[in-house]
């Protein structure tokens, strides 16, 4: 089986990464998008983000253009989106398909270490988080409508 720290991955800038840059940190990932009626969970990653990094938390950000076509911008504009729109300061990467048969690698690792509701495997709308531990499991799938501020007090425990 992959782990999650042998993952590539593309930054938004198109750099290539490992997720081994993240060994060792609690990471929040998320399936992201721009024109979404959750895309006000920006402000609140960017805020858990703050104020837990300091204890190691990282959100990455994922956007995806899979649902609804809520995610239609360019990296450039995305980017550019986050910045200016929500202070996104947290790690965002190139768009990727979380279902399908492009399904990107680590959202395959994430939905089968972390079923959905009933045991599903797929992803069901933007802003899907998975809660992966500092060992780089997923250890809990958080639904879109788990905003940012409900799930503190399981980020606080992943990080105690």
């Amino acid at each position: 089986m992959t782990r999650l720290y042998d993952i590539e991955v593309a930054a938004i800038d198109g750099r290539k990464q490992k997720l081994e840059d993240y060994a060792g940190k609690v990471l929040l990932i998320v399936n992201v998008a721009s024109k979404c009626g959750f895309t006000p969970q920006y402000a609140g990653l960017e805020k858990l983000y703050r104020k837990y990094a300091d204890r190691g938390l990282v959100v990455l950000g994922f956007p995806c253009n899979q649902f609804g076509g809520q995610e239609p911008g360019t990296e450039e504009e995305i980017s550019k989106f986050c910045s200016l729109r929500y202070d996104v300061t947290f790690p965002m990467f190139s768009k990727v398909d979380v279902n399908g048969d492009e399904t990107h690698p680590l959202f395959a690792l994430l939905k089968q270490q972390a079923p959905g509701l009933l045991g599903t495997q797929a992803v069901k709308w933007n802003f899907t988080k998975f809660l992966v531990d500092r060992q780089g499991r997923a250890r809990k799938r958080f639904a879109p409508s788990d905003t940012p501020e409900s799930i503190e007090p399981e980020v606080e425990a992943a990080l105690a």
